[in-house]
This record gives structure tokens, C-alpha cells and sequence, in this order.
């Protein structure tokens, strides 16, 4: 084998054990899901012989489905914007604040993660509930009469999907800002740029790659978060994640619940795309 080959063939065998996992684990149960998405339902049994395009059909003819989708891109729009508001400012902080508190900063962002999910979500019920922490809170002082309606709403399940992927966000953020030369700033501030400009001009622009990630980390997170909307939302406000669950667990119809699948993985790559996209143009502008 000659010198090039010997080349090309090393960074091969480098991805190969990361290649053979995906293939494995990713695209071979994503063909079956698209394979399954065109058999027939069954009688009794998970499908049926045979293929059809009926499982969509009934996705598209039913607006209970559409809207659904609807909802859940909502849901994950409102969730990312809010962690992108309040992740930013803790990600600069972090990457640029005092070094005596970024230790501590460090454990408060990471400490979320170190708990389960169904834990986190079920303290959230606790808080949120008609006879939660906070509305009796609030009832015992006299600032409302009745319980808010903070669960079993799409406000309930913002909320705690923000305090979920916070740290989702906050991560790629601080890690873009550590990239940048703090003497592009002071440069730009020598030269008579205020506080506000060289953030506008220098740190926002610089630090869009870790705002893509964030955000296409939240987005898709919060898509396909199934414990948090399914304890706070209950049975009133179901995303479309929970509708998939239940289709394929509930009521055992194994197509249907894999076209539904499809469809959210494939409108959320959509937006994920136009999205990225978009901050390309953004970065090249």
C-alpha cells in the first residue's frame, strides 16, 4: 500500500466506529420508522400486510393533527427565544465575569443537568400546581383570589422546558464568547466605541456560531420533550411528541404513530435548516 492510500485510509478508520454506531443506532431504526410509516393498520396486531399511504392522509385530513404540529413548533419557538434571552447575559458572564465566581457559575448552570428529567419536571407540578407553592403563596398574602392557572397550559410547559434546556444554551454560548480576542474589544473601545456598539459590532457577531447552536439544540430538544409537556401539560395541552407516544403505546397503531414522527422530525428539520441558513447569511454579511 503506497504513502497517499495509507493517508486517505487513516482518517477513515478514525470515523469508522462513530459511522458503524449511527448506522447502527440511527438510520437503520429511522428506515424502519419510514417503512413502517406505510403499512397498513392492523387488527389486534402492531400492522398489517401490505403498504398504503392512508397513514398520512388521515395526518393531513385531520386538522387536530396539524394543529398539534402547530402547537409543539410554538411551544419550541417561545421555549428557545426565552433560554436565548436569559442564557445569553449568564453565557457572557460566565465567559467574562470575575474568576472568583465562574466556579460557582459553573455549578449552578450545570447542577439542572445532574437530576433526572422526570424529577425536574415533577417539581415543577409542585410548584405550579392549583395548590402549589406559588398560588398558595400568593392566595396567603392576598394578591389573588383564586389560583392561577400556571399547569395543564402551554405557559406551564414553557416554563419548565425553559428551566430544562437552559444550560443547552447557555453552554455553546460561552464556549463562542471564550473564542473571542478580548482585545477586539478593547480595540474597538480605544478607538471610541461605546460599551453598547462594541457589543453590537464585535461580541454578538463573533458569537452567532454559539447562538446557532444553542438554538438549534433547544429547538430540537424541545420538539421531542416528552416527560415535561406529558406531566405539565397533562391531558388538556398535548404535543405532538405525546400524541406519537400515545399512538404507538396506547392505542398500539404502530403506522400512524410512525407517520406522525415523521412528520414533526421532518418539519422541525425544515425550520432547523432555514434556520442555519439563515445565520450563515447573517455570518457572511
Amino acid at each position: 500500500m503506497n504513502v497517499p492510500s495509507k493517508k486517505r485510509l487513516g482518517p477513515l478508520l478514525l470515523i469508522a466506529p462513530a459511522a458503524i454506531l449511527l448506522g447502527v443506532f440511527l438510520v437503520l431504526p429511522y428506515l424502519n420508522i419510514v417503512v413502517m410509516s406505510f403499512r397498513m393498520p392492523g387488527q389486534g396486531t402492531p400492522y398489517g400486510p401490505g403498504f398504503t399511504l392512508g397513514n398520512y392522509g388521515k395526518f393531513f385530513s385531520d386538522f387536530f393533527y396539524v394543529q398539534q404540529v402547530i402547537n409543539t413548533l410554538w411551544i419550541g419557538f417561545l421555549t428557545t427565544f426565552l433560554c436565548l434571552i436569559l442564557g445569553y447575559p449568564v453565557a457572557w458572564q460566565l465567559a467574562r465575569g470575575a474568576s472568583a465566581f465562574r466556579a460557582v457559575g459553573y455549578a449552578l448552570v450545570l447542577s439542572p443537568l445532574l437530576v433526572g428529567i422526570v424529577i425536574r419536571s415533577y417539581g415543577w407540578t409542585i410548584l405550579l400546581g392549583n395548590n402549589g407553592i406559588i398560588n398558595r403563596t400568593l392566595t396567603g398574602w392576598g394578591l389573588i383570589d383564586g389560583p392561577l392557572p400556571l399547569m395543564y397550559n402551554a405557559l406551564g410547559i414553557i416554563i419548565a422546558l425553559v428551566h430544562v434546556f437552559l444550560p443547552f444554551m447557555i453552554l455553546p454560548i460561552m464556549s463562542a464568547i471564550q473564542g473571542i480576542d478580548p482585545s477586539l474589544e478593547a480595540a474597538a473601545r480605544s478607538l471610541g466605541a461605546s460599551k453598547i456598539t462594541s457589543f453590537r459590532r464585535i461580541t454578538l457577531p463573533l458569537s452567532l456560531p454559539g447562538i446557532q447552536a444553542g438554538c438549534i439544540l433547544v429547538f430540537v430538544l424541545s420538539l421531542s420533550a416528552y416527560v415535561t409537556p406529558s406531566l405539565i401539560g397533562g391531558l388538556r395541552v398535548k404535543t405532538m411528541a405525546v400524541t406519537v407516544v400515545d399512538a404507538l403505546i396506547d392505542t398500539f397503531q404502530w403506522p400512524f404513530g410512525s407517520a406522525l414522527a415523521l412528520m414533526l422530525s421532518v418539519t422541525g428539520a425544515i425550520f432547523v435548516v432555514f434556520f442555519g441558513r439563515l445565520t450563515v447569511m447573517k455570518w457572511k454579511a
